[in-house]
């Protein structure tokens, strides 16, 4: 059975940093794309990161490059997403979600991810 658990949310100060894990099991870390995804309330779901099945290739949205940085241990089955400098905006609830993929791509649409965490709370607030 896959499955999917996020760590490491939390409430913290504008400007702070904070690193979330995504542990998967179930399936093998070399065939499976990774991404990391976040829900405001009243929001759709988004696309924050991604990373490859061999960490080679990565991606991120807009908001976010170069404050977050996306990486993986495939030998720990556990993919990182550390966020620097966060903002209010950042607040919402992250969820890590897995797609078959041996291509070494990624992509942020969260509708090609079929496993996906129940998610991590995070709030960026002074």
């Amino acid at each position: 059975q896959r499955q999917l658990v996020e760590f490491g949310g939390g409430s913290v100060q504008p400007g702070e940093s904070l690193t979330l894990s995504c542990a998967f099991s179930g399936f093998t870390a070399d065939n499976y794309a990774i991404g990391w995804f976040r829900q405001a309330p009243g929001n759709e779901r988004a696309g924050v990161s991604c990373i490859s099945n061999d960490g080679g290739n990565t991606d991120y949205a807009d908001s976010v490059k170069g404050r977050f940085t996306i990486s993986r241990d495939n030998a720990k089955n556990t993919v990182y997403l550390h966020m620097n400098d966060l903002k209010p905006e950042d607040t919402g609830v992250y969820y890590c979600a897995a797609q078959y993929s041996v291509q070494h791509i990624c992509v942020l649409g969260a509708y090609r991810y079929p496993y996906w965490g129940q998610g991590t709370q995070v709030t960026v607030s002074s």
